[in-house]
């Protein structure tokens, strides 16, 4: 069974794979907060601006089984290309590893979708995932150390020196590495921050949130 709280075709937003034709998959659920406001205060990560309580999104529903949802994210895409289509669905959350196994990854690849995550790296990753994307968060303890790409929401309550934290980062087996300002009243000045970062350590990346920039989901 899997639980869904929201499935519906867009662009990714974000990171190395930024503008590219995507179904997104948004599991219920997280390791890290209960997705409960009354508990953000005590939650590893306090800054999610996310909501995968439940499955009453767009889409969204429980599942039986990997076949049932491999078919509705089939139907959720709308490429009409004659030639190789390119298939593409992302699975977020939440913490999408708390859902995603094997099964629906093979399920998918007899389907032709390249199957990506947006995880935040405490949980390991079955075998046959295309893309992983880690977010890590100050606090939690990440063991998925060698990736495709990392993601950094900064700043993070936490990461009392965010350089030092990036150094450590430089010498991890990621493939691409970004700065993604953290959301909020403060983003402002959080993209300045870094802005400035990515001019001091050009091996990193300025990641925006560019679906948030144009209007879509």
């Amino acid at each position: 069974m899997y639980t869904v709280k929201e499935l519906f075709p867009t662009l990714q937003g974000e990171g190395a794979h930024a503008g590219r034709a995507a179904v997104f998959c948004r599991f219920a659920g997280c390791n890290l907060w209960s997705g409960r406001e009354e508990d953000r205060a005590t939650a590893i990560c306090q800054f999610c601006d996310t909501d995968f309580v439940g499955s009453d999104g767009h889409g969204g529903g429980k599942f039986e089984n990997a076949a049932n949802l491999a078919d509705a994210i089939e139907r959720a895409w709308r490429s009409t290309s004659a030639g190789p289509q390119q298939r593409y669905v992302v699975f977020t959350g939440g913490e999408p590893l708390l859902q995603l196994d094997e099964d629906l990854i093979g399920a998918l690849h007899q389907k032709g979708f390249e199957v990506a995550i947006e995880t935040n790296g405490t949980l390991k990753v079955p075998k046959g995932v295309d893309w992983v994307c880690v977010s890590p968060k100050a606090g939690s303890d990440l063991i998925v150390l060698q990736a495709n790409e990392l993601k950094l929401v900064v700043p993070q309550v936490g990461h009392d020196s965010i350089e030092k934290l990036m150094d450590r980062f430089e010498k991890m087996d990621y493939r691409n590495r970004f700065l993604q300002p953290m959301d909020g009243p403060d983003v402002k000045r959080n993209t300045e921050l870094a802005v400035s970062l990515c001019q001091k350590r050009p091996l990193w990346r300025l990641s925006l949130q560019s679906h948030k920039l144009i209007g879509i989901r």
